[in-house]
């Protein structure tokens, strides 16, 4: 057992968050004031699972105090060093923008966070090329996203919003959706902003049928004109939705971007993971989104997917290149509550460290060797191996949303069930969050307070 005594720290699970990138809950134990006599000097204890230390208002001291601890007692160490939020590409464009050299970013990372060369390279390079395609968010912009909390199944790994239902509670659910829709294309005109990206996801939003997607997209065309929007994406997702019709509703509603996410080439692990299509389903959508002649299309894989080895891993990766993929994103798997998998072991994530990263270190590789380039990062808790997300793209073909989102340098206007708007404030770098409720439900049944939540705390 991991014992870990934090004299002064009031936050603890500012720090917990480090423990469990190297122990699963259970295996250690952690408090603000040490329930036994342990003595002052931690250095001085025989007891290698004692770490006690005395703040002394350096956080960022005590996480590598705190992470050289933990190294010595697993034997592991970490590649993304004390960094335990989601944004590390984020946290060195403001580091850059402080100091103004790369080079000052690549030490501070290294020095001050403990993050391994490899993921300072990767965090430094994919910061240059956001920098160098879209540069900064333009002044009075805004991204938008439109959730549509649908799926056909609901996979064993999912703890998003996601909901299967009978079409006429879909009909209830866009019914009070395009109350929402109306109500924000009118203040954003009102306010002259402009929408640099738009995104609708979920759940599914091609689980709608022809008519109903056709229907949502008209009301967002007249809501917000879609006319010198700099990219709009429909996330497809599930092969086993798409139509050539639904297809071409979304090019002519002038969508250039699509998601098609199969997460594996692999029919066995389709099925465990409960996903309903076939990888023929996934090779048929490629070929109608080409047929109808979508601009941009965004493939995503996951990596530790139960049952799958490394080469499954690459066979579906070499599979959608050579299926024409122009965004590949590569994520790991995120065991987290509310899903299936979570319930079914608690510990999946501590069990597949070395497989996950190999898999994402051979499918780094691999793509930079046929020409993509990372674009965008992120990282989530509880992921096998401690590793990340990172999205990929070819001719420079980057997703804006993607970036930005990441990024938290403009206003995100999120509409739906579990949409999280964000307001952001230039003057002190910050955002502020306004949230819809996630249960679709009572999205339809509150949405007056929904509207009213935005009236008083976004537009504002």
């Amino acid at each position: 057992m991991y014992r870990c005594v934090l004299k002064g720290v009031e936050k603890l699970h500012q720090y917990e968050e480090l423990i469990k990138v190297f122990l699963p809950k259970g295996e250690y134990e952690i408090w603000s004031e040490s329930p036994e006599e342990t003595g002052s000097d931690a250095e001085a204890d025989d007891d290698d699972s004692l770490f006690l230390a005395n703040f002394d208002g350096d956080r960022d001291r005590l996480r590598r105090s705190l992470y050289e601890s933990l190294a010595r007692y697993t034997g592991k160490r970490p590649r993304w060093g004390t960094l335990t939020g989601i944004r590390p590409v984020k946290l060195a464009g403001e580091i850059y923008d402080s100091c103004g050299f790369m080079e000052d970013v690549e030490n501070i990372l290294s020095d001050r966070y403990l993050v391994d060369e490899s993921k300072v390279r990767l965090t430094v390079e994919t910061l240059r090329y956001q920098r160098q395609i879209i540069g900064r968010p333009p002044e009075k912009s805004v991204s938008v996203y439109i959730g549509i909390p649908f799926c056909p199944t609901r996979c064993l790994y999912c703890s998003f919003t996601s909901n299967q239902v009978s079409d006429d509670e879909v009909e209830r659910y866009l019914e009070a959706l395009y109350r929402e829709i109306d109500y924000c294309g009118e203040n954003l005109r009102r306010r002259g902003l402009s929408i640099e990206s738009m995104y609708i996801g979920g759940g599914t939003p091609t689980s709608l049928d022809e008519s109903q997607l056709e229907k949502l997209l008209d009301r967002i065309e007249a809501s917000f004109g879609l006319k010198g929007i700099g990219e709009f994406t429909v996330e497809a997702g599930r092969p086993d939705t798409f139509t050539e019709k639904k297809l071409k509703i979304i090019k002519e509603a002038g969508a250039g971007r699509i998601s098609i996410n199969p997460q594996t080439m692999k029919q066995e692990t389709l099925d465990l993971i409960g996903r309903r299509h076939t990888v023929e389903d996934t090779v048929r959508a490629f070929e109608l989104a080409k047929r109808v002649g979508i601009d941009c299309i965004n493939t995503d894989l996951i990596a530790g997917l139960p049952g799958e080895n490394a080469a499954d891993f690459r066979d579906s990766l070499e599979r959608i290149w050579s299926l024409g993929a122009d965004n590949i994103t590569l994520h790991t798997l995120a065991v987290k509550r509310g899903s299936g998998l979570k319930e079914l072991d608690q510990e999946y994530n501590y069990k597949n460290e070395e497989l996950c990263t190999e898999m994402l270190d051979d499918a780094r590789l691999f793509l930079t060797g046929k020409g993509y380039r990372p674009y965008y990062l992120y990282r989530q808790k509880h992921t096998s191996g401690n590793t990340e997300n990172l999205g990929f793209c070819r001719a420079d073909s980057v997703s804006i949303y993607n970036v930005r989102i990441m990024e938290e340098a403009q206003s995100i206007l999120a509409l739906g069930a579990g949409g999280i708007s964000k307001v952001y404030f230039p003057e002190e770098n910050r955002l502020e969050r306004v949230a819809n409720v996630s249960n679709y439900q009572i999205y339809i049944d509150r949405i007056d307070e929904m509207i009213e939540r935005k009236e008083k705390e976004f537009w504002r």
